[in-house]
């Protein structure tokens, strides 16, 4: 009864939320998660734990998913050099870089624990970036290098997640961490393959509309699961069956079955995008109490977490303006792919608001940890701050930096002709095929 009457409440209050949001033009994944740090200080309101086991599983791959569906393989493929730069190569750098000032601020922390809590906080999240880009009507490369990073930075930050806890364990070396990282993208990257290609042969020969929607929502964990069994990368191979999928879902034969996919994920994705926002206000209480009584003291801890969210603002920059710009000193880059503004730099540089993927990897430390209540702490200052920080400025900075997004009017033009197009490709083909028998 208590579950239910949660799950009631929570979709009210995304429900509520949105519209409100929307009506008063505020962001509405900032609105929903102050309204969850309000509602974890009330006291009728039960201290809520967050499994990670829920969101890795149960909240991670839809949204991925869903995002990935949407997500145009040619886009993505024409920019993977800025994808992988940032998605790979930014994580691992802030990963190493954070984990060296936590081991700095506070040397009682094992060097690995900091290097775990490294790799918790590099990914930004994919939800709250692409949140914000649609929001704002930034240009479409800075919309798409955010999503593609977004999709891809996750498989990393677990893989360096999953070594630091080996480390903290003491077994862990080079070599196998070498050889998790292969298996890990190698392996998610083929069963995504896999999984795409079982699932668009299903749904060719799948004409029931139901059935074809229900095996299009089970499509994360058709992908997921098999991947972790072998230890590959769940959320690589999640993402790489949602770009396939997106890809080849103008050629399904059934176009009802198309329609009722894209609605269904729509709602699907709207649910969770937003609940993880509110889970994430849900979650500070908690927290907070977890560190009364840590042996650290109260004052250093909480100067602690703001010099980490510091360096947590100022490692994104510090990697993005030389990825930008070094890369296209070598001249065959440079031909084909001309330096974009200083100002595209600076924006994905501030987009870089992290969400609940952080706190869920944070708790997935071993529980008889050191000072894990203060890794805990500084993970929820480093989601708040940049959800805050980043969340409300973002917009102001792209208007002072006087960036043009799409045209409207443009794209609007541009839809009524390719709409105009199809249309008299489709009667000159009906007129191919009519036969004299057929009914008026």
């Amino acid at each position: 009864m208590e579950i239910a009457l949660g799950i009631l409440v929570l979709v009210a209050v995304v429900c509520a939320g949105s519209a409100l949001g929307r009506k008063l033009n505020i962001s509405v994944p900032l609105l929903l998660v102050l309204t969850g740090v309000a509602g974890s200080f009330l006291p009728f309101v039960p201290p809520i734990e967050l499994n990670p086991e829920v969101v890795l599983v149960g909240l991670l791959p839809p949204l991925l998913y869903a995002a990935a569906l949407r997500t145009s393989l040619f886009d993505f493929s024409s920019n993977r050099r800025a994808i992988g730069l940032l998605s790979v190569g930014y994580v691992i750098f802030g990963t190493f870089a954070v984990g060296l000032v936590v081991w700095w601020l506070f040397p009682e922390i094992p060097l690995a624990a900091a290097i775990a809590l490294g790799a918790v906080v590099a990914p930004p999240d994919a939800v709250a970036a692409t949140a914000i880009a649609r929001k704002v009507r930034m240009p479409r490369r800075i919309v798409t290098i955010l999503e593609g990073e977004s999709l891809v930075n996750d498989a990393t930050a677990l893989i360096c997640l999953r070594a630091a806890i080996a480390a903290i364990s003491g077994s862990v070396s080079v070599t196998g961490i070498a050889g998790d990282f292969l298996l890990a993208a190698g392996g998610g990257v083929a069963v995504g393959m896999a999984a795409a290609y079982v699932l668009t042969e299903l749904r060719k020969r799948t004409r029931n509309v139901a059935i074809n929607t229900s095996t299009s929502l089970i499509a994360p964990l058709v992908a997921y699961l098999p991947a972790e069994a072998i230890h590959a990368s769940g959320v690589l191979a999640v993402v790489v069956t949602g770009l396939v999928k997106g890809t080849k879902a103008p050629s399904m034969p059934n176009g009802a079955a198309r329609l009722s996919q894209r609605s269904n994920w729509n709602t699907v994705k709207f649910l969770l995008e937003n609940s993880v926002f509110l889970l994430i206000g849900l979650q500070v209480r908690t927290i907070i109490d977890g560190v009364q009584d840590d042996s650290l003291g109260a004052g250093r801890i909480w100067a602690g977490c703001a010099l980490i969210l510091l360096a947590v603002l100022v490692l994104r920059p510090v990697w993005v303006f030389p990825a930008t710009y070094l890369p296209r000193l070598i001249p065959a880059v440079r031909r084909n792919d001309p330096a974009p503004p200083w100002q595209f730099a600076a924006i994905v540089s501030w987009a870089g608001m992290r969400g609940v993927v952080t706190l869920a990897a944070v708790l997935v430390l071993p529980a008889d940890l050191e000072h894990r209540s203060v890794l805990i702490l500084a993970a929820l200052v480093v989601v708040g701050g940049t959800l805050t920080l980043q969340g409300f400025t973002l917009p102001g900075l792209v208007r002072l930096l006087r960036v043009q997004g799409p045209d409207q009017r443009e794209d609007a033009l541009n839809q009524a002709s390719l709409m105009q197009l199809a249309t008299v490709a489709g009667v000159e083909r009906l007129q191919e095929l009519r036969t004299e028998n057929d009914p008026p």
